[in-house]
């Protein structure tokens, strides 16, 4: 009997263990009670809010849709008024994101929508293209007289898609149009920023998730994020500078500008934005306070950041839901140089896939 019991106990204690590592990994929506015990307001125990988290006022989901999964939405406004966002979308299951993903574009008259979506902007190009299959994550720019959408692709031919080699092809690439509504064309017929050629480096295993700075001085300043493969095996964000749009990028000695690493965490989606001579990175948490919630981090010079504080809160804070969902790939619309509206994905919704959603960031407070 009493094998029976020491049985069924460590089988327990294996199964609880399981269900820990998964949502520190994955961050998904459905965990443990414990994660969620003192987090009265979607603030978790012991946080540090920041102002900007305290700025964002209730929230609303926008481009939801019955057949298609909509992640990743990257506003501007422009001169007549129009609010015009890209995203990723993709049908089927939650997972296809690595394999189906396109850039969309949808147009409103103000940020909360609704919104039409105008059609499909750039997709995978097959064969074996660098870019052949998803195409996801974008961020979007006006730059001088041209549109710069920055995005990741990927070319999964011949890869396991079981294991890690299914990230290994992940690149960023940039296209550019004289026209809002496109045509977009791809710069060059490999990505704008590869992976470092020494298989030491922090960043030779992916680069993703794009994020432009456009600095005063006129130089282009493109974060990204890479899994530091070959050593930790950490995710940590870099960055890499250009005096022209399409480039050359070349990488700033001292990084990775952002690591978790010493507390055994990972970096996820950051947007940059500076504001009142101040540099601002906000990003999906990924376990340093809880991980359904934001960072953000200050700089005074883009380059060395301060600690995290809690940048935005938990998914239930902000909508009328009572399921706590993953609530990431932030985005800011930035009107007359100041950030006006907070743009994050969101999984679940009416239709149970993902959507977009909105916050609006109070100028009083922010």
């Amino acid at each position: 009997m009493k094998h029976i019991i020491l049985i069924l106990f460590l089988g327990a204690t294996y199964w609880l263990q399981g269900c820990a590592g998964t949502a520190s990994k994955s961050g998904a929506a459905k965990e443990g009670a414990t994660l969620h015990q003192n987090t009265p307001n979607g603030v978790p125990a012991g946080a540090v809010e920041s102002r900007f988290s305290e700025s964002l006022g209730q929230g609303k989901r926008i481009l939801g849709h019955p057949d298609w999964n909509v992640w990743g939405a990257s506003p501007i406004k422009t001169e007549d008024g129009k609010i015009h966002v890209f995203f990723s979308r993709w049908r089927g299951e939650h997972k296809n994101w690595l394999t189906d993903s396109e850039i969309a574009h949808a147009v409103a008259d103000r940020p909360e929508g609704p919104y039409t979506v105008v059609g499909t902007v750039l997709k995978g190009r097959g064969d074996d293209h660098w870019d052949a299959h998803t195409i996801h994550n974008s961020t979007f720019q006006k730059v001088g007289d041209k549109y710069a959408l920055f995005y990741i692709g990927n070319n999964l031919n011949g890869l396991d898609l079981t294991t890690d080699a299914r990230a290994s092809t992940q690149r960023i690439g940039l296209a550019l149009a004289d026209d809002i509504n496109g045509p977009f064309e791809r710069v060059g017929e490999g990505p704008i920023l590869d992976v470092s050629a020494d298989p030491k480096d922090w960043d030779s295993f992916i680069t993703v998730n794009p994020a432009l700075l456009q600095q005063p001085n006129g130089e282009f300043w493109l974060y990204y994020k890479s899994w530091d493969k070959n050593n930790d095996n950490m995710r940590k964000m870099g960055v890499a500078i250009a005096k022209n749009i399409e480039g050359p990028y070349q990488r700033y000695a001292k990084n990775p500008i952002v690591t978790f690493a010493d507390l055994k965490k990972q970096v996820e989606d950051a947007f940059i934005f500076r504001y009142q001579e101040k540099y601002y990175m906000v990003m999906r948490d990924m376990g340093v306070l809880h991980p359904h919630v934001g960072l953000i981090l200050e700089s005074a010079d883009g380059l060395d950041w301060s600690k995290p504080k809690l940048g935005y809160r938990m998914s239930t804070a902000y909508f009328q839901e009572e399921k706590i969902e993953r609530f990431e790939r932030p985005q800011v619309l930035i009107e007359n140089g100041r950030p006006t509206y907070l743009f994050l994905a969101v999984m679940g919704g009416e239709y149970g896939k993902s959507t977009a959603s909105v916050l609006k960031i109070d100028p009083n407070k922010f």
